[in-house]
């Protein structure tokens, strides 16, 4: 009987030569940076802002201090929104058409108001946005008037970042009148209150000489008729540049007995 070495009838092994082999090794390169998903969605939502900014400025041309000063601002807002509910998050792609041109129409409403009062002021709009546009006029101040502490807190840190002329005021809304000193030459607010309760607060204001700009959805007209069962007014509306709201304009209000 034929003997079977250690091998068996398996041929011997052996290593293979310099050069065998080597279309098939692969060598380690260099490493892909890793970038997760939470890095990548803000990535394409700066992308998506950006352009949004081109167009909100199309239709609320600014300055290129006031740009930067509202950069500022939103690059603020966007930190704190991961920890304070500032805007809802739906509308964050649109942050410069919704909010910041949104707010800035305004301006054009009321060319030589300095003295500017915002009512709720919430994430800043339109009054931090406000007081970024008024930066560059001599005597101009904006009053933020604003009952939650964590949103009073943000708006004092978006003063102070944007070096602009506002004044936080912790306070009920109704308390607005002891608060602000000094003469108001337009009051303003957005997505506060109906309408008739908006004039309830301004009116101590517009009684002193402040004009009102109040930004309201598509149910306006409903809440000017509701509005017109408290008070005697003469609303003059003009429609948003930046959807399908209005601007409803007051320059006095009385209320009905």
């Amino acid at each position: 009987m034929k003997q079977r070495g250690s091998g068996g009838d398996r041929p011997p092994s052996r290593r293979p030569g310099a050069g065998e082999g080597a279309g098939r090794r692969t060598e380690p390169g260099a490493a892909s940076p890793k970038i997760s998903k939470a890095e990548a969605n803000d990535k394409a939502l700066d992308s998506i802002i950006a352009a949004d900014k081109t167009a909100a400025l199309k239709l609320a041309p600014v300055s290129r201090e006031t740009e930067e000063r509202l950069d500022r601002y939103i690059a603020l807002l966007r930190e704190w929104q991961a920890k304070t509910n500032l805007v809802a998050p739906s509308t964050l792609p649109n942050l410069w058409t919704r909010h910041i041109a949104d707010s800035l129409q305004l301006v054009d409403l009321a060319p030589a108001a300095k003295r500017w009062a915002d009512l709720g002021s919430g994430g800043g709009f339109p009054g931090v946005v406000l007081a970024c546009a008024m930066a560059g006029t001599p005597g101009a101040s904006v009053h933020l008037v604003e009952r939650i502490a964590k949103k009073a807190a943000f708006l004092r840190e978006a003063i102070r970042v944007t070096t602009s002329p506002g004044v936080v005021h912790l306070a009920e809304i109704g308390d607005n009148v002891d608060r602000i000193t000094g003469p108001v030459d337009c009051v303003t607010a957005r997505a506060l209150a109906p309408l008739h309760q908006l004039i309830g607060f301004a009116e101590p204001l517009m009684r002193q000489g402040a004009k009102a700009l109040f930004l309201k959805g598509q149910d306006v007209e409903a809440e000017l008729t509701e509005a017109a069962k408290y008070w005697n007014i003469r609303p003059q509306l003009h429609q948003s540049r930046t959807g399908d709201g209005w601007i409803v304009e007051l320059n006095a209000a009385d209320r009905r007995s």
